[in-house]
């Protein structure tokens, strides 16, 4: 089943339809209360609305939900199979944004659930947050304290292992000298986090730790991707766990976009290296000595590693507590995958945006196929690998007005297709009809296969599919690619018009 989360709706769609349109299967409608005091507050009134920002399973028949409902943000629990309302309301803050431009990430690990938003009106108080569990404590990040969180940008949210991971962007509070310089971050709690003692950190993180996520082309001078865009769930790669993501440069540089993996114990080797410091407001950051680092080592889970002796993280000394609260920056940086980027775009003005990954793609699943959105409505389909990156560009759709920026991709691998989320709708888009293609391998040109055709999308929307393969790839590789790498013939999306930022999870 395909939930998609919109304007004052919850649509589930179910994959099975042999349908090429998207048509829901159940509908939820929930509508704000609250428009009239969300007006008297000097508010838009297009962000009037309930904007369904978070839209995740909290069990195997419970569906979480929150929404801005018009500057008051509330959370609901539905059942899957009906979409009805399962309990009562709770309040949404610092579980759910408070106006739909604002980002945010949640997901239930061990019964409890994990937000990275914004919990104020104004916007100003960022938080990475625990609630709603039966037996551990509410916890937060430290408020107002930028060595902690300074103008994040949540992205994406992971149980991995014994920790809860937190992927954004942010100001770089080490990195000063030419203004604001944004940087990507893996942030990491533990799971079994208590908080700390009475005197410090009490009701806080007391494992909360961060590191940068070097994306760049290495040579003589280094060129970075800092921007966090987009990022996957754990999957393996080279038979190692790791996460891919999209990358772009900063808002005043040139226009570059680019993917980098991360491989998970690279992370977790960052975390346990050098913490990083400023002893002054005009000294420069610089490593913490190893002998100054308290015992036991600050970010250690209770009852693991060096706080094995620790059976709870409110017993920690003080020292380690007063450590992390002024120390959550790493020192090291985490490498990419082979240190350099998967696949990088700096010939285009517009940059990424989206990415869906298929690593058992082919007919011998052995694979691994990228499919990244941008912002002119563009989805390119790449065939990736830790050597070398081919480029298959496959649909353009073209929605018309001025946000075509793609702003979420899923990926339906049993029934092989791609659903794309606009602001205005979401597309399904099948992965492949090669079947009309199979002697494009013998072709010597180099566009060895290229077909475009149009169909109706909504309205007199059309959508512009091109698919074509290049002649860089050996006559093996084509022959076992060929039936995957197909022409898409037709897409005729259709779904209610939801003017925000749609949120699509496959269950």
């Amino acid at each position: 089943m395909l939930y998609i989360a919109a304007r004052d709706h919850v649509f589930a769609v179910s994959l099975s339809a042999s349908s090429e349109q998207i048509v829901p299967q159940q509908k939820l409608t929930w509508k704000t209360k609250d428009v009239d005091k969300c007006t008297v507050r000097g508010k838009n009134s297009d962000e009037c609305y309930n904007y369904i920002k978070v839209l995740v399973p909290r069990n195997d028949e419970t569906l979480f939900a929150c929404g801005t409902n018009a500057f008051n943000p509330t959370c609901r629990n539905y059942k899957m199979l009906t979409l009805e309302q399962d309990g009562e309301e709770v309040v949404g803050q610092a579980r759910c944004p408070f106006e739909s431009r604002q980002s945010n990430v949640g997901l239930f690990a061990g019964g409890d659930f994990y937000s990275a938003t914004m919990t104020d009106f104004l916007a100003s108080d960022a938080v990475i947050y625990r609630s709603l569990g039966e037996s551990s404590p509410v916890l937060r990040t430290v408020k107002y304290d930028s060595k902690w969180l300074r103008e994040p940008h949540f992205l994406h949210a992971i149980e991995y292992g014994n920790y809860v991971y937190f992927f954004f962007s942010e100001i770089a509070v080490e990195y000063t000298t030419l203004g604001k310089v944004v940087f990507s971050r893996v942030a990491r709690v533990c799971k079994n986090d208590n908080g700390g003692s009475p005197r410090v950190l009490e009701r806080y993180w007391t494992s909360f730790l961060k590191a940068r996520l070097n994306c760049s082309v290495p040579g003589d001078s280094f060129f970075y991707f800092d921007v966090l865009q987009s990022l996957t769930n754990v999957l393996q790669i080279n038979h190692r766990p790791a996460v891919l993501g999209v990358f772009t440069t900063q808002a005043n540089s040139i226009t570059g976009s680019a993917v980098c993996a991360f491989y998970m114990d690279d992370i977790e080797k960052a975390f346990n290296g050098k913490f990083k410091e400023q002893r002054n407001s005009e000294s420069a950051w610089t490593p913490v000595p190893e002998e100054q680092v308290p015992k036991p080592r600050p970010g250690c889970c209770a009852g693991d590693s060096s706080a094995a002796a620790y059976k709870s993280s409110t017993t920690f000394p003080d020292d380690t507590l007063t450590f992390i609260k002024n120390h959550p920056l790493m020192d090291e940086a985490v490498p990419s995958v082979n240190h350099r980027p998967y696949f990088t775009r700096t010939t285009s003005r517009f940059k990424l945006t989206q990415l869906a990954v298929d690593t058992s793609a082919g007919p011998y699943k052995n694979h691994t196929v990228l499919f990244l959105g941008s912002e002119d409505g563009r989805v390119l389909k790449i065939l990736a690998s830790t050597q070398r990156v081919c480029r298959f560009p496959f649909p353009r759709c073209n929605v018309r007005g001025e946000d075509r920026r793609v702003l979420g991709l899923e990926l339906d691998r049993e029934h092989h297709a791609l659903f794309v989320a606009f602001s205005s709708c979401v597309v399904r888009v099948p992965l492949s009809h090669c079947n009309d293609y199979g002697s494009c391998k013998n072709l010597k040109a180099d566009v060895v296969m290229r077909a475009v055709k149009r169909a109706s999308l909504q309205s007199e929307q059309l959508l512009e599919v091109i698919c074509f393969v290049r002649d860089v790839f050996a006559e093996l590789v084509l022959d076992n690619l060929v039936s995957y790498f197909g022409v898409v013939e037709e897409c005729s999306p259709r779904l209610y018009p939801t003017p925000q930022e749609n949120i699509c999870i496959l269950i």
